[in-house]
């Protein structure tokens, strides 16, 4: 790599990698505050909300690198203009296409990064955040009850105390369990003598084993009541909600081979990563053109946020029309990006042309 090469890249991977972690450290603090919110950590404990927060963070990063690269193009080619560098570089006879090469040093490494976290990195993090996800939505998790304690929960018409007696140093099992449950038309009692809560496996519900009890069901209306004991009952512990299968943690191969029209949607987009992460490097190009001194500078940034939003938009609509039918997996999400590359070949400057010509 040529010396001007090597000084165009570096302008561009320094504010890349300032954006890149601004909006990483951004979305993290905003998950990491919605799941406290939520209160995931009581649910999961704080060790499990940060894996939580850091999987969240890796699945966005395939959107976040190719916003990151837009606007270092944006803020490192602006610089070089508005001090005049650009014009310097012209003048000792840089061509508008090694500019364009050092552009695009940049931007197929960061593609292919990009490629990579959503073909195979994507689904593993999805994978691990629905079985965490599954975790924090349960009613009860036993690895967060103390001994000796009551918990009391309320919400939705219907409220909960647990208690439990003893608990071994592991954590895996209780004796003298007490869950009272309240509800609208009816209360529920559980007594049992030890229960534990097995380890999930991937498609299974949350759910704890109670052992040797009774259930004691109080009508609120005056009916009669009911008592049921038990030898060993698994109370399910989530909304009935079945971790099945889940296309965006779908293994691209398995997404490769169907003819669904939601998995074939998927199935382009991760495809499509590297390919957006090039093509809006290079239509960043023309919006560093205009000198930012003065006002017009300012609007060209406008622009650019402007041109950025519509691409989010139509890449959403993209997606969304292949997976109800309306476009079909030809050109399926591509027609976004064939209209993305026309764009890039009509805004590279006429130099730009001339030059790859000339070399021929």
């Amino acid at each position: 790599m040529k010396i001007i090469e090597r000084y165009i890249t570096r302008e561009l991977l320094i504010p890349f990698t300032v954006v890149a972690t601004i909006l990483a450290i951004l979305f993290a603090s905003f998950s990491s505050a919605r799941f406290l919110a939520g209160a995931v950590t009581e649910s999961l404990g704080l060790a499990a909300m940060l894996k939580l927060v850091l999987l969240k963070t890796l699945i966005a990063l395939e959107v976040l690198m190719p916003i990151s690269l837009y606007v270092a193009v944006v803020m490192g080619l602006g610089r070089l203009h508005r001090d005049q560098e650009i014009a310097v570089l012209r003048s000792a006879g840089v061509s508008e296409s090694r500019i364009i090469y050092a552009i695009l040093i940049v931007a197929i490494p960061v593609g292919i990064a990009s490629g990579v976290l959503s073909i195979f990195v994507r689904p593993w993090a999805y994978e691990e955040s629905y079985m965490l996800n599954a975790q924090a939505e349960a009613e009860l998790n036993m690895e967060r009850f103390q001994a000796g304690r009551f918990y009391g929960t309320e919400g939705k018409g219907r409220g909960r105390v647990v208690y439990i007696q003893t608990k071994d140093d592991a954590g895996n099992q209780v004796k003298d369990v007490f869950h009272y449950i309240n509800e609208s038309g009816s209360s529920e009692l559980i007594l049992a003598k030890a229960a534990h809560q097995p380890e999930l496996e991937p498609g299974q519900r949350p759910q704890i084993h109670l052992l040797d009890g009774y259930i004691y069901r109080l009508m609120h209306s005056g009916t009669e009541d009911t008592v049921v004991q038990f030898d060993k009952l698994i109370y399910f512990t989530d909304s009935g909600n079945v971790l099945d299968y889940k296309r965006k943690a779908a293994p691209t191969a398995a997404l490769m081979k169907s003819d669904q029209p939601r998995d074939i949607a998927e199935f382009q987009w991760r495809l499509s990563r590297p390919v957006a992460t090039i093509l809006l490097a290079l239509i960043a190009v023309p919006f560093s053109r205009a000198s930012p001194r003065q006002e017009k500078g300012e609007r060209t940034y406008y622009a650019a946020a402007l041109v950025f939003a519509i691409y989010y938009i139509l890449n959403g609509l993209a997606q969304t029309w292949v997976e109800q039918g309306t476009i079909g997996s030809v050109p399926g999400v591509w027609w976004l990006y064939a209209v993305m590359l026309l764009i890039v070949l009509s805004l590279l400057s006429p130099r730009f042309w001339q030059n790859l010509f000339l070399r021929r």
